[in-house]
């Protein structure tokens, strides 16, 4: 008889969030293991490594030549200006900065005067930067981005003919984790497709026993199923749109809170 999620609700003591522990006191993890007395650990399952210029150069990609930049993270705006720097090349004012957030816009400030600059800021995600971008169909984008990342930015500029260019600026490998071998958690909580790549890469042998599954977003949850693992939690939810909202519900249910 197959085992399903609902058979596996058990307890909750520990879970571990593959992902950067947050620097957030308020943050709703932290909030999470105080209200339910639980363990939460942090440790991310990947990490990035920039591509040599060498290998940038390979694409044939004239930064120069483009009169917008879409940022989707931190990580792309540190690998894009760090390969500027490396080229030599300093960014014209009249630059154009399209950012997924405003915490992704305000760490431009890291590289640039912002105050000086035409930035574009969604409110949380890419439907909303992409609203903003259907306003500006005469730039000439560029959109650095990992070696893995989500099609939806290409596809939709592909689709309505946006002049534009993906540059691969950095890599996403799997972290070491080898230091987890004999570590045990009620949950592993996953962000994204690669985070559950990580895991097999680490531990080939890995058996999922009584560890609770959760994954964010539905590419997350589907990289669970390939992997002929059960899906216990999954999010966001309509009554959950968070991770931590809905590792409460499931938390309420396991440990017979009301």
């Amino acid at each position: 008889m197959t085992e399903t999620a609902n058979d596996r609700v058990r307890k909750v003591k520990s879970i571990l969030v593959t992902q950067e522990a947050p620097t957030d006191a308020n943050s709703p993890y932290l909030k999470l293991a105080e209200k339910f007395n639980l363990k939460i650990d942090f440790r991310p399952f990947i990490q990035v490594e920039a591509v040599p210029v060498k290998e940038f150069r390979k694409q044939k990609i004239e930064i120069p030549q483009h009169t917008a930049v879409i940022f989707t993270s931190r990580h792309a705006v540190d690998h894009f200006f760090s390969i500027c720097q490396e080229l030599k090349l300093e960014m014209p004012p009249e630059m154009k900065y399209f950012c997924i957030s405003d915490q992704t816009s305000n760490y431009l400030q890291k590289y640039i005067v912002i105050r000086k600059r035409k930035i574009f800021s969604g409110l949380k995600d890419t439907k909303d930067l992409l609203e903003i971008i259907k306003k500006h169909k005469n730039e000439k984008f560029l959109f650095p981005c990992s070696d893995i990342r989500k099609n939806d930015i290409p596809n939709f500029l592909r689709e309505n003919g946006y002049t534009f260019n993906e540059a691969v600026m950095y890599h996403t490998v799997a972290a070491n984790l080898s230091d987890l071998k004999n570590v045990y958690y009620d949950i592993l909580a996953f962000f994204s497709p690669s985070g559950i790549n990580s895991l097999f890469v680490n531990f080939p042998e890995f058996k999922q026993n009584n560890t609770r599954i959760a994954a964010f977003g539905p590419s997350t949850a589907r990289a669970v199923k390939e992997a002929n693992l059960i899906l216990d939690i999954e999010a966001p939810l309509p009554n959950a749109p968070s991770m931590t909202g809905a590792l409460e519900l499931y938390i309420k249910i396991a440990n017979g809170i009301k």
